[in-house]
């Protein structure tokens, strides 16, 4: 008898080049916070087949949609390559496309994460800021390119699953991207911001279907003990049943 949902996540990818092989690789951090929460990681890899892909997602009760360390094609968005513009292999991005399409039609739970949050606006028909740094005015430090552990306060939407999550007030989360979410698909509503307007947490307007985007990394080594808390919310819903939380208590935690 199953007893754990089971939870699919994408990974990376490196096309072959004359000197090595085709690789793909998973973050430890996903499935580790995965099996954390009490549920069963599915390490999915770029299948090139629609049939194969869905029949893999039907056996998951809820998927991840993983971040990287690399770019959406800014030319598939409608937009010049920006010099910070780092665009990943292009079987990776049609790969993650095509799950998170496939995963919103079944109404999977989804958390997604970093660039998976971006993905998975983009197919709902939201858009993308290729470079904050230059779209906004007076924009924070979203990223560094030498220090990892670069972090920012983000200021939570009373009312929302994320205020659900983390509780009332501000938090500071972890922050590695240059990319973000602009406009919002209409079957999303922001739930949490920076100080300088960016959008860093999304939900589904409809409450029934758990279906989380954020743009920090809950399963980074750089997280707080406070985003273990987005993994164990996700696996009550993989579970059909209503969200548990274990609320932390201080805020410092943080």
């Amino acid at each position: 008898m199953k007893t754990k949902p089971v939870i699919g996540i994408n990974g990376d990818y490196r096309p072959s080049k004359k000197e090595s092989v085709a690789l793909s690789w998973f973050n430890t951090g996903y499935y580790d916070s995965i099996s954390a929460a009490g549920g069963l990681p599915m390490l999915i890899p770029p299948h090139c087949s629609d049939e194969d892909l869905k029949q893999t997602l039907e056996m998951c009760d809820g998927v991840v949609l993983a971040g990287c360390s690399m770019d959406l094609d800014p030319m598939r968005l409608g937009m010049e390559p920006h010099p910070q513009t780092r665009p990943m292999p292009a079987r990776r991005e049609d790969f993650d496309r095509r799950m998170a399409k496939f995963a919103v039609e079944m109404r999977l739970p989804i958390v997604a994460i970093g660039s998976g949050m971006q993905t998975l606006n983009v197919i709902c028909g939201g858009t993308l800021i290729q470079h904050i740094a230059e779209a906004i005015p007076r924009a924070l430090h979203h990223r560094d390119p030498v220090e990892k552990h670069n972090r920012h306060i983000i200021e939570i939407v009373e009312g929302t699953r994320c205020w659900d999550i983390y509780g009332p007030g501000e938090i500071r989360v972890n922050s590695e991207h240059h990319m973000a979410v602009n406009r919002l698909a209409s079957c999303f509503k922001a739930s949490a911001h920076a100080p300088d307007g960016v959008i860093e947490c999304y939900e589904s307007i409809d409450r029934e279907w758990f279906c989380l985007g954020v743009q920090w990394h809950p399963e980074d080594d750089t997280a707080s003990a406070l985003d273990m808390q987005v993994f164990q919310e996700f696996m009550s819903a993989a579970h059909g049943a209503e969200p548990t939380i274990l609320k932390m208590p201080q805020r410092a935690a943080a």
